[in-house]
């Protein structure tokens, strides 16, 4: 996850970089004037594989079994195609085609004077983020299935089921489980548990008193 990271941040950082430096020249006694052109400019594609690579992170996490080695397979080929745009902006007639766009947007009629410097640092922040990207969805591949995962705890068919009582003990039970023992009751006619009964002071369970039949007759006097 580390190395993913840090894959997504070398690309998203390369983006933002310098690539490489032109010169536009205007008609006239007029010095020409020095162009800077980023990854951005060459490229989109660098700065949108790089949060998808951050997305991957989360989808590892979240995913389980055969899904996490799609998600590391989808990781790995953002690695690619991220070092193919890398290197197909990176040609020379592609940072010519950037200087002169660059020239048509800001300054009219000005042309690109020689070839445009390219500076190795941008690019190389780029590649390295893309080939972290590759080895960690390859390794993902391969090892996602032994890693650990988010629980399911929280999951709606993991959610313990209450159990249905049998004696007041059970209905104890369940109650300081945080259990509703009144809940799952089968539907085949049979009677549910009684209520608990009393607790003494000593924490044993005790049978209810019996209850009288009537109120007491008062004796007749003679």
């Amino acid at each position: 996850m580390l190395a993913l990271a840090a894959g997504a941040a070398l690309m998203l950082a390369a983006s933002g970089r310098v690539w490489a430096t032109g010169e536009l020249s205007s008609p006239g006694p007029v010095a020409a004037v020095p162009v800077d052109i980023t990854g951005t400019d060459l490229t989109g594609a660098l700065s949108g594989l790089g949060w998808a690579g951050l997305a991957g992170i989360a989808g590892l996490y979240a995913a389980r079994s055969w899904l996490r080695r799609v998600v590391g397979l989808l990781i790995a080929v953002c690695g690619v195609f991220a070092l193919t745009s890398l290197w197909s902006a990176t040609r020379p007639g592609v940072l010519t085609d950037a200087v002169l766009a660059l020239a048509t947007d800001t300054a009219g009629a000005a042309q690109s004077a020689g070839a445009p410097e390219l500076h190795a640092l941008g690019p190389a922040m780029g590649a390295a983020g893309a080939v972290l990207l590759i080895l960690t969805g390859l390794i993902a591949v391969v090892r996602a299935p032994a890693w650990p995962g988010m629980g399911n705890r929280y999951d709606r068919d993991a959610a313990p089921r209450p159990r249905q009582a049998q004696t007041p003990a059970d209905l104890w039970k369940s109650l300081d489980a945080g259990e509703d023992p009144t809940l799952g009751a089968p539907d085949d006619g049979t009677p549910a548990a009684t209520a608990p009964a009393a607790r003494t002071e000593t924490g044993d369970d005790t049978e209810p008193a019996p209850l009288a039949e009537g109120p007491a007759q008062p004796k007749e006097s003679h």
